[in-house]
């Protein structure tokens, strides 16, 4: 088996469905792929309709929402493909996003992780697919938007890489978890996603992991995706959604940078997140 597509499915059928009829009307010829949805215990029936709909696609579902991280993990362990692509469900991909990428993949064994150039609805770019990885400062220079007023220095945008060619293929840090291609060796030598992450946060960290490990994460903006962004969860958003967004930060700073920065460093990163997540919290709960 060439390739294993993992979708997690939570309350997304149609989504879901839709994004797996864009990979079954693509252009995958010349390889063998298989699809897996886990469904962390969406309860609303979705799963029995992506089943009945999509008979040859494999199925786990789980009796409670276990997060991103896991679900993916479950799928990850029951794919037979030589190379993992972890998918969201609420993106669409175009002809030749699966045959450009899994070749080019195969092509470069020094390439680690694989993300493509992700499209919001409106043709935007979605600027997480092109990121630097998380550091204090380019933290603060991303939520002050001092990237977004000042998009070519290279020291404020560092954070989304905002200086960069969106349509140049770049060794980066970090690529996005929405399509995220991994060889199966590479798995095998760095291990799987973190499940300390329930959502967030999971796809930086494996790529800082992949990236220690002398591959490189690359960035292939010749084939694309649509992304719907933020489908489960929002409107009046769980929190427990916006609990897992803050934490992820505290999460990968001590398992990956404690011994980098300074106890201070450390106190103002942890308290600023928590700070920001009361807020966060605060205001969705006065939103009607």
């Amino acid at each position: 088996m060439d390739l294993s597509i993992i979708i997690v499915n939570y309350k997304t059928q149609q989504m879901t469905s839709d994004c797996i009829d864009s990979i079954m009307k693509s252009n995958t010829k010349g390889f063998d792929y298989e699809i897996i949805v886990v469904d962390n215990a969406s309860e609303d029936g979705s799963i029995e309709a992506i089943e009945k709909q999509f008979p040859q696609v494999r199925t786990i579902t789980n009796q409670e929402n276990l997060g991103f991280s896991k679900a993916n993990n479950m799928g990850i362990k029951i794919a037979d493909g030589d190379y993992i692509l972890l998918l969201n469900s609420d993106t669409i991909v175009e002809f030749n996003t699966l045959k450009g990428a899994l070749q080019f993949i195969k092509d470069h064994h020094h390439i680690g992780a694989l993300g493509c150039k992700i499209l919001l609805p409106s043709g935007k770019l979605d600027a997480a697919c092109k990121r630097s990885f998380p550091t204090p400062a380019n933290g603060i220079y991303h939520s002050l938007n001092l990237d977004t007023a000042f998009p070519d220095n290279v020291r404020f945008g560092a954070y989304n890489l905002t200086f960069a060619d969106e349509n140049k293929t770049s060794s980066i840090d970090c690529i996005m978890g929405a399509f995220m291609m991994v060889p199966r060796k590479v798995i095998d030598k760095v291990g799987m996603l973190d499940e300390d992450y329930f959502m967030y946060g999971e796809d930086v960290d494996w790529c800082y992991r992949i990236k220690n490990a002398g591959y490189q994460i690359m960035y292939y903006p010749e084939v694309r995706i649509f992304h719907h962004k933020k489908a489960s969860g929002i409107g009046k958003r769980n929190p427990k959604v916006i609990e897992a967004f803050y934490d992820s930060m505290g999460i990968f700073y001590n398992k990956h940078y404690q011994k980098r920065y300074s106890k201070f460093t450390r106190w103002c990163v942890i308290t600023g997140t928590a700070v920001m997540k009361k807020m966060a919290l605060y205001k969705n709960k006065r939103r009607k």
